[in-house]
């Protein structure tokens, strides 16, 4: 498996002519068919490997602080990303048909409910009309 994970590196940068067949033993140990001059070899290549880790992670950094000053310099801020990108998916959500769907329903709803609560005051009002009535006839008599 490292052997062909090698290979496959080589073509991406990676400079080892290295072949070793690197199993591992069930405790993780380094295997045992490896000479000392295979095992030094392999720790070579892996502090070769970490350095390039390290500059590559560098050049990222490098490239995303390069790519923050541009969107600066165009007035991009995150912010302004934020506030664009959440004005635009409330505009695809306003104009989704499941949206206007619960839209309608809810103002359909609405009116209903108004309705009903616009006839219940009336009755509640005609209702202390007539005990009003009723009392200030009771209390007169």
């Amino acid at each position: 498996m490292f052997c062909c994970l090698f290979a496959s590196l080589k073509g991406f940068g990676g400079t080892s002519s290295m072949n070793f067949s690197t199993g591992a033993t069930r405790n993780g140990g380094p295997h045992s068919d490896l000479t000392e001059e295979d095992l030094e070899d392999l720790r070579i290549e892996l502090t070769k490997v970490e350095d390039e880790i390290q500059t590559l992670r560098q050049v990222l950094l490098a490239k995303e602080k390069y790519a923050m000053d541009i969107k600066r310099q165009l007035g991009l801020s995150p912010l302004s990303n934020i506030k664009q990108n959440l004005a635009k998916g409330w505009q695809e959500v306003q104009t989704s048909a499941p949206y206007k769907r619960t839209q309608d329903t809810l103002s359909h709803a609405g009116q209903v409910t108004s309705a009903a609560l616009s006839s219940m005051g009336v009755a509640i009002t005609r209702k202390w009309f007539i005990m009003s009535q009723f009392f200030s006839y009771w209390l007169l008599t």
